[in-house]
């Protein structure tokens, strides 16, 4: 039998953090693609109906100010720090050239950084000095979890995530809607022009914006889509959707339901500065991704929960 990988950090109810946090009332929803736009190997369908209790979810993901202060008070030391290496976007880098030490594996885009890691994003010359009001990146789920036990948080479970990130509205492909540019304005920090080789940047923004660039939801969360990759707290599975087929609606999943490999890739929501609809077109509310719980990339971050009854979900 397979062994589950560890479970998600969740403060105890007298340990809760929760300066920052909007508070969500939960109900039902339908989860999943409905517009037939997912990629088959994600598993965005089949749509669903899920029920959520009440839940905390901070406004905005965790900023490289508030993941300083994080460091600073308990000496810890990322992943990609003691590794050595992470992987930078090739049009970003800010390192010698001996300092770029190989590219992804089909994805030749990535190049593998010395000395890239959230205090340098894009490798050994650049800072998050100026960007104190950036999210955080170049930090993997694991590391997520660590902060999160300092400051008494929890990574949303994907169905919370997704109940957030449409803000309201029901069955719409965007936080804002359906169109991605209503009036001809941009909403969200994605790629503009030709993926993977030039950024027009029209939203404003060639790597990183601010936390509250853009507008708000209707439940008052900034960048749910676009900027940065949010990690999960469920571990990810294409077939999670078709396994609940049946139970409707679901009361708070955290899937998948059967048990995964130690190494499982975990969920990832939102997409990035990086998403194209050429390539990565997961700026939608319904997209879905994975990656191990130790990567580390210059567009991955994370925003953090909690929950509002003793006990939780």
């Amino acid at each position: 039998m397979a062994v589950r990988p560890p479970e998600p950090f969740r403060p105890a109810w007298d340990a809760r953090g929760t300066r920052g946090q909007v508070a969500l009332t939960g109900g039902t929803f339908t989860m999943g693609d409905g517009f037939g736009e997912g990629y088959a190997a994600d598993g965005e369908g089949p749509a669903h109906e899920v029920r959520l209790t009440p839940y905390l979810i901070d406004a905005t993901t965790v900023t490289n100010a508030a993941f300083a202060a994080f460091v600073k008070d308990t000496g810890y030391e990322t992943e990609a720090e003691r590794l050595g290496v992470s992987a930078v976007f090739h049009l970003s880098v800010r390192a010698d050239t001996a300092d770029i030490v190989g590219r992804a594996t089909g994805t030749p885009w990535w190049l593998v950084v010395r000395g890239a890691s959230w205090r340098h994003p894009a490798g050994p010359l650049s800072s998050v000095g100026g960007l104190q009001n950036h999210p955080v990146v170049q930090v993997t789920w694991n590391d997520a979890q660590a902060y999160c036990a300092w400051a008494g948080k929890r990574l949303l479970t994907e169905a919370e995530w997704e109940f957030a990130a449409r803000g309201g509205l029901a069955g719409r492909r965007f936080p804002w809607g359906d169109e991605l540019t209503p009036r001809g304005r941009w909403n969200c920090n994605i790629w503009q022009g030709t993926f993977p080789t030039h950024n027009t940047a029209e939203d404003g923004h060639e790597t990183t914006a601010p936390v509250k660039a853009f507008r708000p939801n209707g439940y008052g969360l900034w960048n749910m889509v676009g900027n940065v990759w949010e990690w999960c707290a469920d571990t990810f599975a294409p077939d999670t959707y078709a396994a609940r087929a049946g139970e409707a609606p679901v009361l708070d999943p955290r899937g998948p339901l059967h048990d995964p490999h130690p190494d499982a890739r975990r969920v990832m929501r939102g997409g990035s500065f990086l998403c194209h609809d050429s390539y990565c077109y997961r700026y939608r509310v319904a997209a879905r991704s994975g990656n191990t719980a130790d990567s580390a990339a210059a567009n991955i971050g994370f925003r953090c929960a909690n929950d509002v009854e003793s006990g939780g979900n």
